[in-house]
């Protein structure tokens, strides 16, 4: 057999963990994905678009309604309009987004800067690039950038920085003043920026979302990554858009051809669809999962685990010090199969985890029978 390109990746956290709530009849509060619902307008419309005959290949770039919308909703949230013929590519979720965006730039020996915790894709995408993952810490208790310690990571190798608002794993939101201090980093250098913003709508307690498209100096350099799996509750479905300057689109492009060239076309005139025609789905979708948020995170008054702050996305971090001295993978093990309840550790979010952290991970995006279900068990701990 021949040497592995990826030595450190096995299988990714989420599938371990599924799996194990699987053959544990444990309730799965680790995975980030819905168990309610699609809106019923979105269903409809993609039946439409099949019987309309909309099943071959689409546009490598996406189908053109779709991208007018999104260049649309981009101007009435963020105040900037992008070229849709330039500056919009569809593609199969975000997770190849971030992938292209990658590898559109990134060249052997090059350095990316990652905030940690980050999420799993993005260090495997460096290093099929024969790049060099370059690992700041975000603060351990607020998740907040120490962005005099990513400057000080920024070398004469540093090609990409990537960040991402709302935080996964731990729902922490950068601000104007943290966007500030990140155009001030990547002013007048060679390094590019990957903005993962695929929760840009589930943002709470009246903030806005610090989209990097809102700030001319971050976006005549960024990759914006979008998903609309997240936005409409289809992860299944694997649609998500970048939105980059014409010529990094140019360059995004050149990889999307032939990573996988275009995306599920039905899904596409069907979101096109949502967007004209059902806005207040993205626009309220803040207010839904607020309401998630503040009932679950008063469920777990009812348990000893300890919830920190939510500013945004839909995953609840809870400190388990008062149940447990085990490290957080064996606790999330020990908590699926002894209580029946799946979580997510946090140190596989790390290169280096803080010592002695002791933080899960828990999806709040769930019917509320799912998550009576979780607190039943959790209040037993």
């Amino acid at each position: 057999m021949p040497g592995t390109k990826l030595p450190k990746v096995g299988t990714t956290i989420f599938t371990v963990m599924s799996q194990l709530a699987a053959e544990h009849g444990a309730v799965n509060l680790g995975q980030g994905f819905p168990d309610f619902d699609v809106p019923a307008r979105l269903v409809e419309s993609l039946g439409r678009a099949m019987r309309a005959g909309h099943n071959q290949y689409a546009p490598m770039t996406g189908v053109a309604t779709l991208r007018e919308a999104i260049a649309d909703k981009t101007l009435s949230l963020y105040g900037h309009r992008p070229d849709p013929e330039a500056e919009v590519t569809v593609t199969s979720g975000a997770t190849e987004a971030i992938f292209n965006a990658v590898h559109a730039l990134v060249r052997a020996g090059d350095e990316v800067v990652v905030l940690d915790p980050a999420y799993d894709c993005y260090e495997p995408a460096i290093d099929l690039a024969g790049a060099r993952a370059v690992h700041v810490p975000l603060d351990p208790a607020t998740f907040a950038p120490d962005w005099a310690r990513v400057r000080a990571a920024i070398g004469p190798k540093t090609r990409m920085l990537i960040v991402n608002t709302p935080h996964n794993p731990s729902g922490a939101t950068l601000t104007a003043d943290d966007m500030a201090e990140l155009a001030a980093i990547v002013q007048d250098t060679g390094v590019w920026l990957v903005s993962d913003e695929v929760y840009e709508h589930i943002v709470f307690d009246g903030a806005r979302h610090e989209s990097a498209l809102r700030y001319p100096a971050l976006r005549e350099r960024a990759f914006v990554v979008s998903s609309f799996g997240k936005t409409y509750h289809c992860t299944g479905w694997k649609v998500g858009y970048c939105i980059a300057p014409p010529g990094l689109s140019l360059e995004f492009r050149k990889v999307h051809q032939y990573n996988v060239f275009c995306t599920f076309a039905p899904a596409q005139h069907a979101f096109a669809e949502m967007l004209r025609k059902e806005p207040g789905h993205h626009l309220g979708l803040g207010d839904f999962y607020q309401a998630k948020r503040d009932a679950f995170r008063e469920q777990l008054e009812a348990t000893r685990l300890r919830p920190l702050p939510v500013p945004g996305g839909y995953f609840q971090l809870v400190d388990y010090s008062a149940v447990s001295d085990l490290s957080d993978v064996e606790f999330c093990r020990w908590l699926t199969i002894e209580h029946g309840v799946a979580s997510i550790p946090l140190s596989p979010f790390y290169e280096t985890p803080p010592a002695g952290q002791r933080l899960a991970r828990l999806c709040f995006a769930k019917a509320q029978p799912t998550l009576d279900a979780a607190i039943e068990r959790l209040a037993r701990l």
